[in-house]
C-alpha cells in the first residue's frame, strides 16, 4: 500500500516564497557585477545560502 504525502498549502506558499526571495537576490547579485553572464549558477547558490542563513538564525532568535 503506497502512502501518498500531501503538503499543507500554507508549506507550498512558505516554500514558494523562499524561492522568490532566493530569485530576487540572485538577480541582485547578478546586477551588482553588472550584469555579466555566466554566473547564474554562482548567483542562486549564494542567494540560497544568504536566504537559508537568514530563515536558520530567525528560527533560532
Amino acid at each position: 500500500m503506497a502512502v501518498k504525502k500531501t503538503l499543507a498549502s500554507s508549506e507550498v506558499t512558505s516554500d514558494v516564497s523562499v524561492l522568490e526571495q532566493i530569485a530576487r537576490r540572485a538577480y541582485e547579485l547578478y546586477e551588482v557585477r553588472g550584469r555579466e553572464d555566466g554566473h547564474d549558477l554562482e548567483d542562486w547558490l549564494r542567494a540560497e545560502a544568504e536566504i537559508t542563513a537568514q530563515a536558520a538564525k530567525a528560527a533560532y532568535a
